[in-house]
């Protein structure tokens, strides 16, 4: 439970590690022992499920993971595969069930496994890097990454209501 220097990592770099993986060590806490059913649950007709959930926190951190690595958007092929949990809503609870919690563990595992990798490479001066600019906001990539694991947070607290629900 420490934020601290990780060896091979930038200091900033493994402070947002830290972080990153606190976050997703209570994520993968408080889905464990969930069933297929329980996962495809809806609460509601506009409802998302835990497992759309799931599928949404390793989509979002692919789709940063290429715009803050690889300085492009999601191509077509990875659109088709990410783009529903991406999105969520209607297309993600059409499309997105029928899967047991491994699968959605090894999803965010794969995701995360690139991200740690590439973290590596990169120094303190690359995540304060400015890429863009919203509403004459700069952004830089630090804040890219930490809108992942506050994402993640956000939808965290999402599947513990719905598992409280059903």
């Amino acid at each position: 439970m420490l934020i601290t220097k990780i060896d091979g990592h930038a200091e900033q770099v493994s402070y947002l590690i830290c972080m990153m993986n606190y976050t997703r060590n209570i994520t993968l806490s408080s889905v464990e022992g969930l069933t297929q059913p329980q996962l495809d649950s809806l609460l509601d007709s506009n409802s998302n499920t835990i497992g759309a959930l799931l599928l949404h926190i390793a989509a979002i951190e692919y789709a940063y993971f290429v715009n803050t690595f690889e300085e492009r958007e999601l191509n077509e092929d990875e659109e088709i595969q990410w783009g529903p949990a991406i999105r969520l809503g209607g297309e993600a609870r059409e499309t997105i069930r029928g899967n047991d919690l491994n699968y959605y563990i090894q999803k965010l595992n794969d995701v995360r496994s690139n991200t740690l990798k590439r973290f590596k490479e990169v120094d303190d001066q690359w995540l304060h890097t400015i890429d863009e600019y919203y509403q004459g906001t700069p952004i830089n990539r630090y804040f890219k990454w930490f809108h992942v694991f506050e994402d993640e947070i956000n939808h965290r607290g999402q599947i513990n209501i719905i598992k409280k629900m059903i």
